[in-house]
């Protein structure tokens, strides 16, 4: 090679993918303590790191900062939702699909649709179909049944298909209760209930006891006063906007919840940042996607690069989140995908 000639690139190498700082005044992990002056650092759709913003640009050569203000938060995960544009701040969701075509809007899981009202329905038509659909839904996150039908040879089938190809569920309370749910033999970690009324005490126990995540669904004006309930006897849940978009957002229900245990005496230390763990990391662990790499929930290396930026200040983050701040962007996959102008 003549002197002063700089080689050209290697041939099939691939340039490597830069390295983005997102910072901000406020950085909520979830999983760890909040992060004053802290930052996310993002390859592709994966997180690097996450730490003060000092560090994170003296370790790693970063390409761009994008420095937000407020608060950036693990991004909000939605247990239960029909199709609609998500909520404000919402990076990934339960998507209960009636079709094959149904496209999803965001990363999270496809539910098919069982509405067979009878076991002769389900035995001519319904279980082929969702077989059928099992095998045509190309999802990334993968797909699970939701199960809607009151008949109990139906539910009891619908769990074995579950438990047969590994599927997650997900169950309508106001349809099934949690004792005829369990006797369907579908309760458990790999399903997930959509509350749409107030559980007694009983019925907390026992999902409790099967280890299945309760999504509060409410309908406007509801009360939810057996949400502190759940949350102060261990039950895990997550927040969903239920099959009407016209419905409070995940946030508003959130501060429902906090209002509401205020008016009525219940016990409410560390109550906001439960509240914060049940948006994110308790609906992640709903849809099975809390874990692992390109985990959801939560901001940590090797987790999905989905967060959300809002536009709070305070001393106490949790509870400045559930004032319900303008959400200024939120990034899925690290891709900035709305932005507030």
């Amino acid at each position: 090679m003549p002197r002063g000639k700089r080689a050209g690139p290697v041939l099939g190498r691939r340039a490597p993918v830069p390295i983005v700082l997102h910072s901000a005044p406020l950085v909520l992990p979830i999983t760890t303590e909040p992060i004053r002056d802290g930052g996310v650092a993002i390859r592709g759709d994966r997180v690097l790191q996450v730490g003060q913003r000092a560090d994170l640009l003296a370790y790693f050569p970063i390409a761009e900062e994008r420095r937000w203000p407020g608060m950036i938060v693990a991004g909000l995960v939605d247990a239960c939702s029909g199709p609609g544009v998500p909520a404000p701040g919402v990076t990934a969701r339960a998507e209960i699909v009636t079709a094959p075509a149904d496209q999803p809007g965001l990363p999270g899981l496809s539910y098919i649709e069982v509405a067979c009202a009878s076991e002769e329905e389900w035995e001519r038509v319904g279980r082929d179909a969702v077989i059928t659909a099992m095998r045509e839904l190309d999802r990334p996150g993968g797909v699970g049944v939701a199960p809607r039908t009151a008949d109990p040879q139906v539910l009891e089938d619908v769990a074995l298909l579950a438990r047969t190809f590994g599927l997650r569920l997900l169950a309508d309370l106001g349809l099934d209760s949690p004792a005829a749910l369990d006797e369907a033999g579908a309760l458990g970690p790999h399903c997930h209930v959509a509350r749409a009324r107030p559980l007694d005490p009983g019925e907390r126990k026992l999902l409790r006891l099967r280890g299945t995540r309760v999504t509060v669904c409410p309908a406007p004006g509801e009360a939810l006063d057996d949400v502190p309930a759940l949350l102060d006897e261990g039950d895990r849940i997550a927040f969903g906007t239920g099959p009407s978009p016209a419905g409070p957002g995940l946030l508003e229900q959130a501060r429902t919840v906090r209002e509401r245990a205020r008016a009525i005496g219940a016990r409410t230390r560390g109550l906001d940042r439960r509240l914060v763990e049940a948006l994110t990391l308790g609906g992640a662990g709903a849809l099975g996607m809390d874990g692992g790499v390109g985990r959801i929930g939560s901001l940590g290396p090797g987790g999905r690069a989905d967060f959300a930026v809002f536009d709070a200040r305070g001393r106490y983050p949790y509870s400045a989140l559930l004032t319900c701040p303008p959400c200024l962007a939120t990034v899925t996959g690290g891709r900035t995908t709305s932005r507030r102008p």
